[in-house]
């Protein structure tokens, strides 16, 4: 198994190099611990317009052309990312071109010069990307979920924030964000790849020794409490009902945890999943339906999304509901458990084949818990779980005041759908 070898800098920088001998590629992440979840509401969006930016030339590269056309004749793939909790920045190469890749990505993350001729441009990209996932309810319903859980604060919003707050930013707004939270102590550079841990600290020496140590931006606590069950509708005329409907769990460092990951996979995961077989083989009316439980810093959320025919949304709802209680008052038998366990812990290592994945998987823990778990740990704390915790852990989470569901479609009647949630 490839183990991750992790550094700190004087400066609080960490360095995580997974040396992986046999790969013919190398993936370089650069991480920082900063997102939408750290945004005040006037500037919400910023952290995302920042990552495009980045990308918009620098004081060695002038360009977004001299950027991408470098990047390019390397062979690279490369993108950056934005979420609630972190921003990416990433390029993955044959390994021979390693240096070539880690100055550029440095570049990029280090000397952005943020030029105002091309802020204005890229609000016009921005708005247009927020259009383009406004017309994909499949996504977009997840944003309106996240608003019906979390209400008006930074969980509540979207990443690529409103409209209004992108044609309002100018320069300083974008220096004053970045020199308040890419700091070393938020930063987490990964290498993973055919490279040795000595190449990777020439290069993060030679280039992110003098980055501002800085104090580490802090984000406000999520308030994350709910009394009664709660229904988010967008009316839209559509072919298909999306919704989202989840009830709240725990944060990333909730050793039950492990125990939420196999309850998703009976429910909602492969083709062999309760809820798939229910939804699309008996009753034909879904073509996708997934489970997963998503933990952050601070908050949790197990969820179940479909998107349905119109005409039977709440017959749908109410079989979804059905099988939930029935992992409350039936003991999963023995063989459904050895065949989820042995779905999730081979989906696991499948994950992992490439360096860009193992990167990420790496730096994310790195980042967010200060710890980095090998995959055999994760399988271990699989293996542990028993019919008797699954059916404690749904008796737990599976309760009526604990339901929220968000839904795009023909309907606007939410009071209706708000009566069927229950177990």
């Amino acid at each position: 198994m490839m183990k991750a070898k992790k550094k700190t800098l004087k400066n609080g920088l960490r360095v995580v190099t997974v040396p992986m001998k046999d790969n013919p590629t190398v993936t370089v992440l650069v991480l920082v611990g900063t997102g939408s979840d750290y945004e005040s509401k006037d500037i919400n969006g910023i952290s995302h317009f920042l990552e495009h930016m980045c990308f918009k030339g620098t004081t060695k590269r002038p360009t977004a052309q001299s950027i991408s056309y470098e990047l390019d004749a390397l062979g690279s793939q490369y993108n950056a990312f934005t979420d609630h909790e972190m921003t990416g920045y990433y390029a993955k190469a044959d390994a021979k071109k390693f240096k070539q890749i880690f100055d550029v990505v440095s570049d990029v993350y280090l000397n952005s010069t943020f030029p105002e001729t091309e802020i204005e441009k890229e609000k016009g990209v921005i708005i247009e990307e927020i259009n383009m996932y406004e017309d994909m309810p499949q996504r977009h319903v997840q944003e309106l979920f996240d608003k019906a859980l979390y209400g008006d604060q930074p969980a509540g919003w979207g990443i690529a924030g409103p409209k209004e707050n992108i044609t309002k930013m100018n320069r300083d707004d974008f220096v004053k964000y970045k020199n308040a939270h890419y700091v070393a102590g938020s930063t987490v550079i990964v290498v993973a790849g055919n490279i040795t841990t000595e190449q990777v600290d020439a290069e993060v020496k030679k280039y992110f020794g003098d980055v501002s140590t800085g104090v580490k931006g802090k984000k406000k606590k999520t308030v994350d409490k709910q009394n009664q069950p709660n229904a988010l509708l967008k009316y839209k005329e559509t072919d298909q009902t999306h919704f989202v409907l989840g009830v709240r769990t725990f944060d990333m460092f909730d050793v039950r945890n492990p125990i939420l990951s196999v309850l998703s996979s009976i429910l909602g995961i492969g083709m062999s999943s309760r809820l798939f077989i229910k939804l699309r083989e008996e009753m034909g009316v879904a073509y996708y339906v997934r489970s997963h439980n998503d933990a952050s810093l601070d908050r949790g959320v197990f969820q179940i999304s479909a998107g349905v025919n119109n005409a039977r949304t709440k017959e749908v709802i109410t079989e979804i509901l059905k099988e939930c209680t029935k992992l409350k008052t039936e003991l999963v038998s023995d063989i459904e458990l050895k065949k989820v366990k042995s779905f999730l812990s081979g989906n696991m290592k499948m994950s992992l084949e490439a360096t860009d994945d193992i990167a990420n998987y790496y730096g994310t823990q790195e980042l967010l818990r200060g710890e980095m778990k090998t995959i055999d740990e994760k399988i271990k704390a699989i293996e542990k779980v028993t019919a008797a915790d699954i059916k404690k852990m749904a008796q737990k989470i599976f309760v009526d005041k604990n339901l929220t569901l968000a839904m795009i479609g023909p309907d606007k009647d939410a009071k209706s759908f708000i009566d069927l949630l229950k177990f």
